[in-house]
């Protein structure tokens, strides 16, 4: 066996894996990746990236149906699934090609193979002995299912259905979260019947609940059903369909069930038990400096309770480069990550809901306003709706930021900046927002919270 030796070796070459070793190159150290799929882990190959071309597509579809009514007399003949996943598979080669570049541009081996760790400081892969001053698990997550319902046949996850070469007709998804509506989202605009099956009251439940609430009603009027608050029982399944049982005796009948309960740690067969890790169901649990309870060994991303999102992932990674730098980086709490759902319309949110900020400081410590979006020049002419939503503390500083609607994934950086750096809305109010823009309502929502509101009452 061939042994290596590197200051930082990271089990899985996803986002929080590749960045790390970006990171930790940058600051002169070695580093090595091991990746027993793809370099750029779900994200790239099987999540962000390939979804969120789907949504271009449907955004596409959307608008050339919608053409008429600013005087573009457009309409949609065909969706062509063959040529959509085409183009999806063309992005994804591209970035797939350039982060391969990018990597071997900085000198970090990538070695293929399923990886286990074998001691506090080594790893092994095929005939590889790879040995770490520091070691970093980063083996990324996969779609969960419920117990005893099997993913089968017609029964698919995320995965199946970025790979189904037709569009179904009526489609049953089981999960209102963020990947369930994004699925609803794009089989809507290419014709499918769709219908969301969601346990609790709300769709996106982890949402302010008056975006959830400004979702739904957007979601009826699209014609995306949804049902709330009742719960899957068994499914049964056919050649052509699938039933869906439903505990209050209601039956959705599609041509697929899409599974989006959210995604599990993928961490069996690593060999961090046998190690010592501590585990919790299968998620490795870490201090605020993202160390496990064994000496050297770091742990990021999804398989590390809280948020899974990509770029949780890449400021983790860097996060653990600099720490081994001795550079001492800021923890940003999950609550401080922005968030994007990238349905129609969009949602965007960073730092505390009004619920959690009113038990973290009491409700009358606390003060909100919600910018109507129909004030906002841009969201009109985008023949959109919505809202921003801002909760701050008295006299003190913005503690979260809250969107819905047509792009506002795009005014998310500002929001982040207000909350992580601890602005006050009266900090932000003399700087004027460039008009007409949508991002300009975040400034009608700091004027107004700062006594001097412009466009508002």
């Amino acid at each position: 066996m061939a042994q290596h030796e590197f200051d930082v070796v990271i089990l899985g070459g996803g986002s929080g894996g590749y960045s790390t070793a970006i990171r930790a190159v940058e600051l002169g150290m070695t580093a090595a990746v091991v990746e027993k799929d793809k370099l750029g882990g779900t994200c790239l190959h099987k999540g962000c990236v390939p979804t969120k071309a789907m949504l271009h597509v449907a955004e596409v579809a959307d608008v050339a149906r919608e053409g008429a009514t600013v005087g573009v007399h457009s309409n949609v003949t065909t969706i062509d699934i063959n040529e959509v996943n085409a183009f999806r598979e063309g992005i994804i080669s591209k970035k797939f090609k350039g982060l391969q570049g990018l990597l071997k541009a900085r000198g970090i081996p990538v070695f293929e193979g399923n990886g286990r760790l074998s001691t506090a400081n080594t790893v092994t892969v095929g005939d590889d002995v790879l040995v770490g001053k520091k070691i970093v698990l980063a083996t990324g997550s996969y779609s969960r299912s419920l117990p005893g319902l099997e993913i089968q046949g017609r029964v698919i996850t995320s995965e199946h259905a970025l790979a189904l070469t037709e569009i179904p007709k009526r489609v049953a998804v089981l999960g209102g979260g963020v990947i369930g509506v994004e699925f609803a989202s794009v089989w809507k605009s290419f014709g499918s019947e769709v219908t969301i099956i969601e346990g609790l009251p709300h769709l996106v439940p982890n949402e302010e609940e008056s975006i959830s609430k400004q979702l739904e009603r957007a979601f009826r009027k699209r014609g995306i059903d949804y049902k709330l608050g009742v719960r899957f029982q068994s499914v049964t399944q056919t050649d052509a369909e699938v039933t869906v049982n439903l505990e209050n005796g209601e039956t959705v009948v599609a041509d697929y069930l899409l599974v989006a309960v959210g995604r599990g740690p993928a961490t069996d067969d690593c060999g961090f038990e046998a190690v010592g890790v501590a585990m919790d169901r299968g998620y490795v649990l870490t201090n605020e400096r993202l160390e496990t309870n064994v000496p050297g060994v770091y742990a990021v991303g999804d398989i590390v309770p809280g948020l899974q999102l990509a770029h949780r992932s890449y400021q983790q990674g860097i996060f653990l480069a600099e720490e081994f730098a001795g550079l001492n980086p800021v923890v940003v709490p999950d609550v401080n990550i922005p968030k994007i759902t990238y349905c129609e319309p969009e949602i965007a949110s960073v730092g505390l809901t009004e619920v959690k900020a009113a038990e973290a400081y009491g409700a009358e410590s606390i003060s909100t306003f919600e910018y109507n979006l129909a004030g906002n020049a841009k969201t009109e002419i985008l023949g959109s709706a919505g809202s921003v939503k801002v909760i701050r503390l008295n006299d003190g500083p913005v503690l979260g930021v809250h969107m819905i609607g047509s792009r506002v994934g795009e005014m998310l950086g500002e929001a982040q900046m207000i909350v992580n750096w601890e602005a006050h809305p009266e900090d932000v109010a003399p700087f004027l927002h460039a008009h007409p823009t949508q991002y300009e309502s975040i400034g009608e929502a700091m004027l107004a919270l700062a006594g001097k509101p412009l466009h508002t009452i």
